[in-house]
């Protein structure tokens, strides 16, 4: 089953779905801006195309992350994502 979420006024959208071999994950894109993303559970965000400019919990410093590089968010935390063209993800939500 797909399950489509938007976020920012249509400017994040995504399709969740569970997959046997990865998981319950989604996929989606962002569109030139700055958002802040709150999580439930640990997540692991892969670039897919463009670029993500991201302030993780905890960190002093903004990291770029491009194509096929991915970062780990905590559960229960925020972070922050800025983005200066549209840029696909795949975020893949880990255990508890």
């Amino acid at each position: 089953m797909l399950n489509v979420s938007e976020y920012f006024a249509g400017k994040v959208k995504s399709i969740g779905f569970d997959s046997s071999s990865i998981g319950r994950t989604s996929v989606g894109v962002m569109e030139e801006g700055e958002y802040t993303f709150g999580t439930n559970q640990p997540e692991e965000m892969t670039v897919i195309t463009g670029a993500l400019r991201v302030l993780l919990p905890g960190a002093p410093d903004w990291q770029v992350f491009m194509p096929g590089e991915k970062f780990f968010v905590p559960g229960h935390s925020e972070f922050n994502v800025q983005v200066a063209d549209a840029t696909a993800y795949l975020c893949r939500y880990l255990s508890k």
